[in-house]
């Protein structure tokens, strides 16, 4: 099942002008604020009337102005989540997970009941208000309402941006589970670099109502050429399989080819996992270091340069199979005397890389 969308609309200070096209699994549109991400969605979703442009889903139009069709949003088969949850304060969770259902036509298969309170862990307050619910709670009956109205594309709005760390932690496995497990397009909006690298399966960058660049996370994130949160958000996705657990609290992965030391992962030995490296982490140096602390040194070659305008500049080094970003100055890429295709060593510390910084990668995740 796949979302297309083409639009041209004139913001406040912007002109939209994209078309895009979002396959089954996770998409998200990523950029910094008045990038257009909340148009687009808003659009698809009916909420939004553009000057011109077409949404439809696998040849079911849901917009078209050359041919003046526009479907309601009750029409249109959409399940949203957005930033607040917006539950029914009176009604249980059992009630509002309902509600979802009672939106599904007769002639859909919407989802069970019981495999969505299952999926998203929620039998333990299904008598409860949304009231007695943690924001990583509603979030979750929030995703079991969109759900149960048996959608053929689920839209989530920055659905993490009013959580706090811990809160986020909780939810995004959830959000894992709904990229990995149902067959619908998801299209989300974010600007965090952390959540993009953890869920999204293709990525479409947005700057100023334009499409920059779209495709796979690891390629996306990686290329030091796409900064539309800049620099300080730069970082790169690394495929990795858990090779062992140490016993002094440390897990070793293998990815692309190179060994990987991080704080213990609570994944079984052989399991997949999709690392996320932020540029600021990473330190590059001609020679491999010797009587260092940091654990990972990783043996590579320079990519590509990008001088910032300031003091800085992102380095892409290829390390193996990876492709790694490293934020330094550009005064260091004049003492080293950086080039592409000069060898370097990829510098990293074991504790730099945070957990909520390491997940599954798309299409693996438990289903029981």
């Amino acid at each position: 099942m796949t979302l297309t969308v083409a639009l041209r609309h004139r913001l406040a200070n912007i002109e939209m002008d994209l078309d895009i096209s979002v396959p089954s699994g996770l998409t998200v549109l990523f950029g910094p604020s008045g990038s257009g991400k909340t148009t687009v969605i808003n659009a698809v979703a009916g909420l939004l009337r553009p000057e011109a442009g077409r949404v439809a889903v696998d040849g079911r139009v849901l917009l078209d102005t050359a041919r003046n069709i526009w479907l309601p949003p009750h029409r249109r088969r959409l399940g949203y989540i957005f930033q607040e949850s917006r539950l029914f304060p009176h009604l249980t969770v059992r009630q509002n997970l309902a509600f979802g259902r009672w939106f599904a036509p007769r002639e859909a298969r919407p989802e069970s009941m019981d495999s969505v309170i299952s999926m998203l862990g929620l039998g333990p307050h299904l008598n409860r208000r949304p009231g007695a619910l943690s924001g990583g709670e509603k979030q979750r009956v929030a995703i079991g309402r969109a759900l149960l109205a048996a959608p053929r594309v689920i839209l989530a709005d920055e659905p993490l941006a009013s959580l706090d760390e811990a809160r986020k932690a909780e939810i995004l496995p959830y959000f894992e589970r709904l990229r990995d497990e149902v067959a619908v397009p998801i299209l989300y909006v974010s600007h965090s670099a952390a959540e993009v690298a953890r869920l999204a399966t293709t990525v479409v960058v947005l700057q100023e109502g334009r499409v920059v660049r779209q495709g796979a996370a690891a390629e996306v994130l990686s290329d030091p050429e796409v900064t539309p949160l800049g620099v300080r958000a730069a970082g790169a996705v690394l495929e990795a399989r858990v090779v062992r657990h140490h016993s002094d609290g440390l897990s070793e992965l293998m990815a692309g080819g190179q060994s990987l030391l991080l704080p213990h992962i609570g994944q079984a030995e052989g399991s997949a996992l999709r690392v996320h490296i932020e540029a600021h982490d990473v330190m590059l140096a001609t020679e491999r270091p010797a009587a260092i602390s940091a654990l990972n040194i990783l043996p590579g070659t320079v990519r590509e340069i990008r001088m910032g305008a300031g003091p800085g500049a992102l380095v892409q080094v290829a390390a193996g199979e990876n492709l790694i970003l490293a934020r330094i100055t550009r005064r260091s890429v004049t003492a080293l005397g950086l080039a592409p295709g000069m060898p370097v060593f990829a510098v990293l510390k074991a504790v730099s890389v945070a957990k909520v910084s390491v997940a599954e990668p798309p299409g693996i995740a438990e289903t029981g």
